[in-house]
């Protein structure tokens, strides 16, 4: 990535993208420059107009999370809720009918 940052850097201060630069500047940085990584990059980097990139990188919609989950979230409360008073019911009932017995 800091390859690409470099790369960045010198598009942004109007400097021409190649080798012999950007090798300057990731080592500048203290980055140890791969020959491979450098040339791979300032190569793919010759027929891509870089700001058209940037502009079209800004302008994707950010997907803004959706609200399911809270939704979600609240279903199992009421189900908790719902059981609790069934549970409630049930040991009501229960004692209800363990008094009936001993009177009954």
């Amino acid at each position: 990535m800091e390859y690409v940052y470099g790369a960045l850097l010198l598009h942004a201060a109007g400097k021409e993208v190649d080798e012999e630069k950007l090798k300057k500047v990731l080592e500048d940085v203290g980055v140890q420059v791969d020959e491979a990584r450098l040339k791979t990059l300032v190569s793919g980097l010759k027929d891509v107009n870089i700001d058209e990139v940037l502009k079209n990188a800004t302008v994707a919609p950010v997907a803004a999370a959706p609200a399911a989950p809270q939704e979600k979230k609240e279903e199992p409360k009421k189900k908790e809720e719902k059981k609790k008073e069934e549970n409630k019911e049930q040991e009501e009932e229960e004692a209800m009918s363990g008094l009936s017995a001993l009177f009954g």
